[in-house]
């Protein structure tokens, strides 16, 4: 008798969308959480890399974000996972520079993600009142297909 345990990929929805105001530990959950939604959408070669670039971006949000509230999207791609940070900040995100090695602390977070994911970008929303700093993770292996 076969008997499936956890989530078919055919029952995870293509789209995860929560709102937060970030704390201490809010990477740490949102990690499991995107662990959870990938594992179960037979995304784990991705996992670790998503998992990296979030935590990221989360700690951008604690560290710049007046209020640290800020809405979280993932959304599944025929190949990977896009993640979305959104805030209403309107400052954007500043790389460091080049060599890394500067004098300024900030900045090497988005190295990080630029270093373990395949896109990164940040989308500025129409009113000028915040932004969307998103990245996308792509699997090298075709996803499975549904199950009937």
């Amino acid at each position: 008798m076969n008997h499936v345990t956890g989530p078919q990929v055919a029952d995870i929805p293509s789209e995860y969308h929560a709102e937060f105001v970030m704390g201490e530990h809010s990477a740490r959950h949102l990690r499991r959480v995107l662990r959870l939604y990938l594992v179960g959408s037979g995304l784990a070669e991705v996992t670790d890399a998503a998992e990296l670039a979030l935590t990221e971006l989360v700690a951008n949000v604690v560290h710049h974000v007046p209020g640290r509230h800020c809405r979280i999207c993932f959304l599944l791609q025929p190949r990977g996972v896009r993640v979305e940070v959104s805030d209403r900040y309107p400052e954007l995100p500043v790389g460091a520079a080049e060599d890394g090695l500067g004098e300024n602390e900030g900045g090497r977070g988005l190295m990080i993600v630029d270093a373990v994911t395949d896109r990164r970008g940040v989308t500025v929303r129409p009113d000028r009142r915040g932004k969307t700093v998103w990245f996308e993770c792509l699997s090298p292996v075709p996803p499975p297909a549904p199950r009937p």
